[in-house]
């Protein structure tokens, strides 16, 4: 689950982490009286207007914009809410439709007074699943793509694992702090910061905090400035006070459809849709469909109770995609009957009525023979398969049909 930059930075604050303050607003009336008292806090009229959308390269799509006076304050807010912002990461890229702009940020200056004195770093704390440790990746270039710096210069991204037996230790917060350059009070700073970043993101069970830029003020202050939280969904169940933090328009609504019937469910940009229960067979199937010449549609999970109303549904989010030419089923039948399923396909099939596309039903495991002759005595333009490779090449032969 991710969230706005405003819903972490109040996160890493609960923690005492240091951050640019700032008020949100949802309409003109709001950003006026958020202005005008965040000026009164900070005893100057420079602020900085952020977007408020879950996606990176605001900027570059002219979603944060700094503001010197009311006047020009108000020119920014009124432009950027209410806007589709376009960034690299918004669908379909700086060319695509971009993401309405429903609330905005206005942060304080923290490079003033003295702007050349600031210094912009680089971190970011996450999981590396092949070591089994989390890992705090820092740089000092800040402010950048990280992605740009690593391929570039890498040898100025460095890396801290942290076994998570034993947490971060001390030494490994003066280290990140001596690697980025800093003494002083600003090395105190960074080693208060770290310690108490990676508290955050242990105690909220996040999978990715990531501050650019993490900024080194002129007096030696080391606040996040922007920030990127993503928790674990699995984990929200220990936070409901995190959970209800979710903006579900800020996700796609088909997986959010999907989410409130008990479905896993990833829209992709394939030709095939699936349909199966247990990620680790999602993940086999959509390999099998690239194997056959075709390219998965989605990731679809049932989970273990595909009854006939579960399977109906997920058919009709399926369907909605115009560019599936053929769905997938791959049902293994273990704690679910294939019997069980074979019926709830026949249902959704009659329920939705007109299905023009092929549907190919892979079911193995308990009942599968008697599920096989359901689907084929069911008239229905099905087409049925034991074998996974049997169903890979009906796969191919449908969509060959199609080009």
């Amino acid at each position: 689950m991710n969230l706005h930059e405003y819903q972490g930075k109040e996160l890493l604050a609960s923690y005492g982490v240091d951050i640019q303050r700032g008020k949100v607003a949802t309409t003109a009336e709001e950003a006026e009286a958020s202005y005008a008292a965040l000026r009164d806090e900070t005893q100057t009229d420079f602020v900085v207007v952020k977007a408020q959308i879950h996606a990176g390269g605001r900027g570059k799509g002219g979603g944060v914009k700094l503001a010197k006076n009311l006047d020009e304050f108000k020119e920014h807010s009124n432009a950027i809410l209410g806007m589709m912002l376009k960034t690299p990461q918004t669908p379909g890229g700086l060319d695509g439709e971009g993401k309405l702009v429903r609330k905005i940020l206005i942060a304080e200056d923290v490079y003033a007074p003295d702007f050349d004195a600031c210094e912009e770093m680089y971190i970011s704390i996450l999981m590396d699943r092949a070591k089994k440790q989390n890992v705090i990746i820092y740089s000092t270039e800040g402010g950048m793509d990280i992605e740009e710096v690593a391929e570039k210069t890498p040898d100025l991204v460095h890396k801290e694992y942290i076994d998570p037996n034993l947490g971060l230790l001390p030494f490994q917060a003066r280290k990140v702090a001596f690697n980025l350059g800093l003494s002083g009070a600003a090395f105190k700073g960074m080693v208060k910061f770290i310690s108490n970043l990676y508290k955050a993101f242990v105690g909220s069970d996040a999978s990715l905090f990531e501050i650019n830029p993490c900024l080194k003020t002129g007096d030696d202050r080391i606040i996040a400035v922007d920030c990127k939280v993503s928790l674990d969904d699995n984990a929200l169940f220990r936070h409901k006070d995190l959970a209800e933090l979710r903006d579900e328009k800020e996700e796609d609504p088909t997986e959010v459809e999907a989410k409130s019937y008990g479905l896993n469910f990833v829209n992709l940009d394939g030709n095939v849709g699936c349909m199966v229960n247990g990620a680790g067979l999602a993940m086999a199937t959509m390999d099998i469909i690239k194997l056959s010449g075709g390219s998965p549609a989605n990731f679809l999970d049932v989970g273990g109770t595909a009854d006939a109303a579960r399977v109906e549904q997920a058919f009709r989010i399926i369907l909605r995609d115009p560019n599936v030419k053929a769905i997938l089923i791959n049902i293994f039948g273990g704690i679910v009957r294939c019997d069980r399923v074979a019926n709830g396909v026949v249902d959704a099939y009659k329920n939705i009525g007109d299905i023009n596309v092929p549907i190919i039903v892979r079911l193995q495991g308990t009942n599968a023979d008697i599920a096989k002759q359901i689907i084929d005595d069911s008239g229905l333009e099905v087409h049925s398969a034991i074998l996974l490779k049997e169903a890979a090449e009906i796969v191919e032969k449908v969509l060959a049909k199609h080009q």
